[in-house]
């Protein structure tokens, strides 16, 4: 029995090291893993922090009326989420009560695009830094006043005169130098330097409609047409270092929210975290994973279809990026309630929701990659893979998963998935209909190990036990 005991603790040990580094600590935002939508700048969607576990847990809801795709928690621990209003679509600033979920203080903004208010960072200070429908740039800070917290604009930095009429902000990832990278969906990619008010851009002619992504000396941006790596000129000017273009496919594809990739690119890599970039193209029937050494050029060294457990897939999800590993989440099918304005219409017009991940692991050297495992654990939220106790944490989808099954009857549950094989470790039920769909949106795994998923009307706060 010891022995068995001692080889099961050495497994353990090998599966936590199979993952990682995290990428490195970007100064401008707070502390990786709960810094941005997708943890950290890198856009990993790793977390340093152990989650609630494979056992029983305890769940709590806020009801905020929003869909709540980003949940941000600074150095003091007080979760920050950025909301869009189910009516109105207005984006609106939540903080949390860390020991109950509680809503403590809110600020609408001013609107822009759907795309609008959902991409925003945590920066050192625990401000949020987001732009406005005005195209604002803005921090906003929480503060203690008289027994009452309140959310206010601390610092405003207008970039009206770089952006088009009508275009708007998508993308936001502070660079090393103090620099802020944004790009639009209009596909015009700046820095803005707050200290001194000067922006510099590069127009590229195509559309953005995903985050960015930011590691020392780089930054990336998926187009629908191509993924760009840029640096920047010694005043700010954005470069482009290299451009690679992908399949973007026949047409967008049901599940995802526009024509071509749906993933934001994710910098990884076994050394330091920052040797490869990675993202999904939008090829039919099967999306490629294509992953590119950053230092070698626009030819990927990596190309494979993933998701071919099923006849057809697509993602509208970043992937999980550590290590050498990358894992995949399918989003073919799933039923959004609204499309940003001038989505075309999907091709095909309709298909039914399969879920399911897969895992590619690069060859030794870095030449090629290799399918690890296809999984048909059916994710309704984006996952976040732990490298503290080695588990994938997401939300699962079962029952009736149309356009209006997913609102009403389907069944969502928190679940714990093996990073090692694709296997289910857990599943705990959480709930019914649209209360509880977390949109394939991500959840935020705080220091003390609590999971905030945001939902369709609100935020769920999980914990051990």
């Amino acid at each position: 029995m010891r022995l068995r005991a001692t080889v099961s603790v050495l497994a353990a040990v090998a599966s936590l090291c199979a993952f990682g580094p995290l990428p490195p600590q970007n100064p401008g935002t707070a502390g990786n893993g709960t810094a941005t939508m997708h943890g950290d700048s890198a856009s990993s969607d790793t977390t340093p922090y152990p989650g609630p576990g494979s056992g029983p847990v305890s769940w709590s809801r806020t009801a905020l009326a929003s869909a709540c795709p980003t949940v941000v928690i600074g150095g003091d621990g007080r979760p920050v989420a950025l909301c869009t209003t189910i009516f109105g679509q207005t984006p609106t600033v939540h903080l949390l009560d860390p020991a109950t979920g509680a809503d403590l203080a809110s600020l609408a903004l001013p609107k822009g695009s759907l795309f609008g208010g959902v991409y925003a960072y945590l920066d050192a200070t625990n401000a949020l830094v987001v732009v406005d429908g005005d195209d604002d740039l803005l921090r906003i800070g929480h503060h203690l006043a008289g027994g009452a917290w309140s959310l206010t604009v601390d610092q405003s930095t207008s970039l009206a005169g770089a952006i088009p009429s009508g275009d708007d902000i998508v993308g936001l990832s502070p660079g090393w130098d103090g620099r802020i990278w944004f790009a639009t969906a209009g596909g015009v990619i700046g820095t803005v330097d707050t200290s001194t008010g000067a922006v510099r851009t590069l127009a590229t002619g195509e559309g953005v409609a995903n985050s960015i992504s930011t590691v020392p000396g780089h930054t990336a941006v998926a187009t629908d047409h191509a993924l760009y790596l840029l640096s920047e000129a010694p005043d700010g000017t954005p470069v482009v270092d290299w451009r690679a273009p992908y399949d973007r496919g026949p047409g967008r594809k049901p599940g995802q929210l526009s024509w071509g990739t749906g993933a934001t690119p994710s910098f990884f890599g076994p050394g330091d975290g920052t040797e490869y970039v990675t993202l999904t193209d939008n090829a039919a029937p099967h999306e490629n994973l294509l992953v590119y050494r950053v230092a070698g050029g626009p030819t990927p060294v990596c190309s494979t279809p993933v998701l071919t457990q099923y006849p057809q897939s697509g993602t509208e999800d970043a992937v999980i990026a550590s290590g050498s590993s990358v894992f995949v989440t399918d989003t073919y099918g799933y039923p959004y309630p609204a499309l940003p304005a001038g989505a075309p219409a999907s091709v095909p017009a309709s298909a039914s929701f399969d879920g399911g991940m897969s895992r590619v692991d690069l060859n030794p050297g870095g030449d090629g990659c290799h399918p690890v495992w296809n999984s048909d654990v059916k994710s309704a939220a984006l996952p976040r893979l732990s490298l503290a106790d080695g588990r994938i944490y997401t939300l699962t989808v079962a029952g009736p998963t149309g356009t209006l099954g997913a609102q009403t009857f389907a069944s969502y549950s928190y679940a714990t998935v093996d990073p090692a094989t694709g296997a289910q470790l857990s599943s705990s039920w959480i709930g019914l209909g649209l209360l509880y769909n977390p949109l394939q949106m991500t959840g935020t795994t705080a220091p003390d190990g609590t999971l905030y998923q945001g939902t369709e009307t609100g935020v769920l706060r999980i914990t051990r036990g």
